[in-house]
């Protein structure tokens, strides 16, 4: 009698269960959009459109020091961060066999100087007696032929002997600019052997006041960049601080990686305090286009798309579908510079269709469309949509 007694309570406690969760399912479905979704009034203003890429600072000029002789450093004059003037002492190298060498080469010099003294001589005494007729005109010219080949000789032994000079003064290496040494590949004691390719010893950076940065930009970007454009680039070193250059030149000579097409762009710069060093990676940004007091819309917004069907899918065209056909390239170019977003109106989703102009990857500028100041449109969800689905934004092109 009692399990009887209990069935129809539990009966009308399962009816309520079910009532209740009927009416939060109701309630939960009749959320107003307001609510539902995250909007943002459309403003003015002005925007900046970028192109960026990646670079390296490196100093205006870079001399690489070199030997032109072989030999076994001897001493060393300066060492990293030095500053260096033009024609200062850097290195010196082991001379005592060029310093031999030239040696052997000025007593040559004086012996065949000697020779010289000897067949001028012998010339002149042949004119003499060639003019009494004591010997014949061939005696005369084999004196003369004997004093020009040892004038020769000696022109070939000073030149020589001059090289020889040359080859130890080389012995020492002087700064061929005034800079400051950025490297130093060559120790104490180690031996440098010039052969068909001269050996990098020092490395001096020639006014680090004055730098540039070789950036690679990609060539779908290469078309907006002009010589004269300001630049601004940030550096790991510095991140809360942004440093400003200017396009010097765009080379021509392009790079090809895994079909990735590339620009080397020159950017000049000045560093008075000398805090950017080369070597460092800057973060270069250049602007490209730049509006003033237009009307803008979030990227968000355009990027917004319904997940339940609350409003009505964009035409193909606006939202970067299929094009109709017979339309051409400008019509395709028209297309891809438009876009769709979504508005309340009357308790439903509304798309508008406008024409967008330069972005700055945060707002795009309108150009066109039913947009206007103070319009509010959705840029995304703050719940999840009854049923359980979660909010969509995804990526279109626009």
């Amino acid at each position: 009698m009692k399990i009887s007694a209990r069935k129809p309570l539990l009966l009308v406690a399962a009816a309520a269960l079910a009532a209740g969760a009927f009416w939060w399912y109701r309630q939960s479905g009749s959320e107003s959009l307001e609510q539902r979704y995250k909007l943002q009034t459309i403003e003015r203003g002005d925007i900046t459109q970028t192109v960026s890429a990646n670079g390296t600072l490196n100093p205006i000029v870079l001399v690489n020091v070199g030997t032109q002789v072989s030999g076994t450093v001897t001493r060393l004059y300066v060492d990293f961060n030095d500053q260096v003037e033009k024609g200062q002492a850097l290195l010196e190298l082991d001379d005592r066999l060029l310093a031999a060498q030239a040696r052997q080469s000025a007593a040559n010099v004086l012996n065949v100087a000697a020779a010289v003294d000897l067949a001028r001589a012998n010339e002149a005494r042949l004119q003499a007696l060639f003019k009494e007729e004591y010997v014949s005109r061939q005696e005369l010219e084999q004196a003369i032929q004997a004093r020009r080949s040892s004038e020769a000789q000696l022109a070939q032994a000073k030149a020589a002997a001059d090289k020889d000079e040359v080859n130890l003064r080389y012995t020492t290496i002087r700064s061929p600019v005034s800079g400051v040494v950025v490297d130093r590949v060559v120790d104490l004691g180690q031996t440098v052997a010039a052969s068909l390719q001269t050996p990098t010893l020092i490395k001096i950076a020639q006014d680090l006041s004055e730098m540039r940065i070789d950036s690679s930009f990609a060539e779908a970007d290469i078309g907006k960049i002009r010589e004269g454009q300001k630049v601004r680039f940030t550096v790991d070193a510095f991140p809360n601080r942004s440093f400003q250059g200017e396009v010097q030149q765009i080379r021509l000579n392009p790079t090809t990686q895994q079909n990735v097409v590339t620009y080397n762009v020159r950017v000049s710069l000045s560093n008075p305090d000398h805090i950017l060093l080369p070597g460092m990676t800057a973060y270069v940004s250049i602007g490209v286009a730049s509006r003033q007091d237009v009307l803008l819309v979030p990227n968000a917004a355009l990027r917004f798309k319904p997940a339940d069907g609350n409003g009505a899918r964009p035409p193909a065209a606006a939202g970067g579908g299929q094009r109709p056909p017979g339309e051409g390239p400008a019509r395709k170019r028209e297309a891809a510079a438009s876009g769709t977003v979504y508005r309340i109106e009357q308790g439903t989703l509304k798309p508008v269709s406008v024409q967008l102009g330069i972005t700055d990857n945060r707002n795009t500028e309108v150009v066109g469309g039913e947009l206007k100041v103070g319009d509010t449109v959705v840029v995304g969800e703050n719940v999840a949509a009854p049923g359980g689905k979660p909010s969509s934004v995804g990526m279109r092109l626009f």
